[in-house]
């Protein structure tokens, strides 16, 4: 609560994406203990260290499109901005610290709107699609971070760690019509079934889902962990098995099963034909009257009869169809492909697991179009240190 004199002027040139700024500005100590201070940055709204926010934002928008060096010589050629690649990794780091799915999802408000412009002029209420699936990414240890005897740097020597590859899960929401799909929300993260769990019961929790207002649909595979999370979220939820896994089974029992290859198309047309007509039944029992011809035949058939058994209530196609759902699981794999592999699935890369779930991260906030939101938070946390 007291005045401070100023003491002499500090001079300070910043990187913005206009060029180089120089200000000059009085520097105030408090001997209280509450340090030194610039007011004329905090009023400007600058950052610490020469590169600025834009220009951490415009840098960070092209890293997460493309490997950290190829980034870097784009971003320099196109804006002039001198940037070196470990400067660029460590904007992207500091800009996802700590991300949520929160943090990259819409608002209510956002969401609610998209889903009064699908609904505008519309008999019934749109679709909600929620999509569950994995996308495997090549991981590293984090022994590999520890700096070897001798050396000066910490870098990553391939020949003394061995690569893994581990499973990216997620789940997308997206709004369906005739026409379009309209993205919602998407997470991807290397993580357990707990925690992708815990995810969808934060979205659930915060009303992001009004319920009220859509179909909701869930359109998944076989995996036992995704439907014990569905059944205790989303009761109400119709449940759709993905047509395409179940084709799958049908066609390896029809390739080991039958030695012609048109006797085995036929019978997996047909049987296609009955599981579309809601006739699971005569397919669960026509399976059980086959005569394996091998061993590898009987496997396949009771592998067959097990999934469509554990799944029949969700094979419904022609009714699901007639009702304006899917019953592909296009929309997660197409998430699978636009948010993990483009980026991460790269020749020769090998993620830490800490920095590839900041990359999966931010670009689930660039398909959400949360992005600048995320960069908002990024400068407010600035501000209170």
């Amino acid at each position: 609560q007291r005045r401070l004199p100023a003491r002499p002027v500090v001079s300070r040139t910043v990187e913005t994406m206009v060029g180089p700024v120089h200000v000059e500005r009085p520097y105030f100590y408090c001997p209280a203990g509450c340090g030194g201070v610039y007011p004329l940055d905090q009023a400007l709204d600058l950052a610490p260290g020469r590169k600025q926010l834009d220009v951490q934002q415009a840098a960070a928008q092209m890293a997460i499109e493309m490997p950290y060096e190829e980034a870097q010589r784009l971003f320099s050629t196109l804006t002039g901005v001198e940037l070196g690649s470990e400067r660029l990794h460590t904007f992207v780091h500091q800009a996802a610290e700590g991300l949520s799915v929160l943090d990259v999802a819409p608002s209510r408000e956002e969401i609610a709107r998209h889903i009064e412009e699908m609904a505008a002029g519309r008999f019934r209420r749109p679709v909600l699609l929620l999509g569950i699936d994995g996308a495997y990414v090549p991981t590293r240890p984090e022994s590999a971070r520890l700096r070897q005897e001798g050396q000066r740097r910490c870098r990553a020597r391939r020949a003394s760690w061995h690569g893994q590859w581990r499973e990216a899960k997620g789940f997308r929401l997206y709004l369906l019509d005739d026409e379009r799909i309209v993205q919602l929300v998407s997470w991807h993260q290397i993580q357990d079934e707990t925690q992708l769990g815990a995810a969808l019961t934060q979205i659930k929790e915060a009303g992001l889902l009004p319920e009220e207002h859509v179909r909701l649909c869930v359109v998944c595979d076989g995996a036992a962990w995704i439907w014990k999370h569905i059944a205790s979220l989303f009761p109400s939820a119709r449940q759709v098995l993905d047509y395409y896994h179940c084709k799958e089974y049908l066609h390896k029992v029809a390739k080991v099963h039958y030695a012609a290859p048109e006797r085995a198309l036929e019978w997996v047309e047909a049987t296609l034909t009955r599981l579309y007509l809601g006739k699971v039944g005569w397919v669960l029992g026509g399976l059980r009257r086959m005569q394996p011809a091998s061993d590898e035949a009987r496997k396949a058939i009771d592998n067959c009869w097990e999934y469509l058994h554990a799944h029949r209530d969700r094979t419904h196609y022609g009714k699901l169809r007639r009702g304006g759902y899917p019953i592909g699981s296009g929309g997660i794999e197409s998430a699978n492909k636009f948010i993990c592999h483009v980026r991460l699935k790269r020749s020769g890369a090998w993620w830490y697991v800490t920095n590839s779930n900041e990359m999966l991260a931010l670009r689930c906030a660039k398909y959400n179009g949360t992005f600048e939101r995320v960069f908002e938070r990024y400068r407010r946390r600035l501000r209170k240190t």
